[in-house]
């Protein structure tokens, strides 16, 4: 499979490279080229801008946004949204207010995106221990990505 990531700070940076790891197409996006960068050398193909990211895509898309919850988060989702179309996912990690999610959820419906919130934990050994996953939103969607879930929590069977 194949997922765009959005910031790549301890979290996000790790989750790239453990999707590299699980065999999965990951294109990554973050306003720190440096970020970027560093991603690109363990393999992730790189994008200076959103656009460049969801161009790398195929269709239908995935992207990931990992960044901190509030108006970045807001900032980023209406932008990647503009860019997206219907049939699209557009996944939010970072934590969100279980409110900004459900509203979120519901705008980008009517776009016809798809949206899963996606709480996301891991601690200090997330990227070779796992992550823990809280991910709610439509189940199609859901089920269409769950193998980058998969690849992304401690086993199969929790996480």
């Amino acid at each position: 499979m194949e997922i765009g990531m959005i910031g790549l700070g301890r979290m996000g940076g790790n989750m790239a490279e453990r999707l590299l790891r699980g065999g999965h197409r990951v294109v990554a996006y973050d306003p720190n080229e440096a970020a970027v960068e560093a991603s690109v050398q363990q393999g992730v193909a790189g994008a200076s801008s959103l656009e460049q990211l969801v161009e790398q895509l195929s269709t239908p898309r995935s992207a990931w946004v990992m960044v901190p919850a509030g108006q970045i988060t807001q900032n980023t989702i209406d932008a990647l949204a503009d860019l997206m179309s219907e049939g699209d996912t557009i996944i939010d990690g970072g934590n969100a207010n279980y409110k900004d999610s459900a509203r979120r959820g519901a705008e980008l419906k009517e776009r016809g995106i798809d949206f899963l919130d996606a709480g996301t934990s891991g601690g200090i050994w997330e990227l070779q221990e796992g992550y823990s996953l809280m991910v709610g939103g439509d189940a199609d969607a859901f089920a269409r990505l769950e193998p980058i879930f998969q690849t992304l929590a401690p086993g199969t069977d929790f996480g």
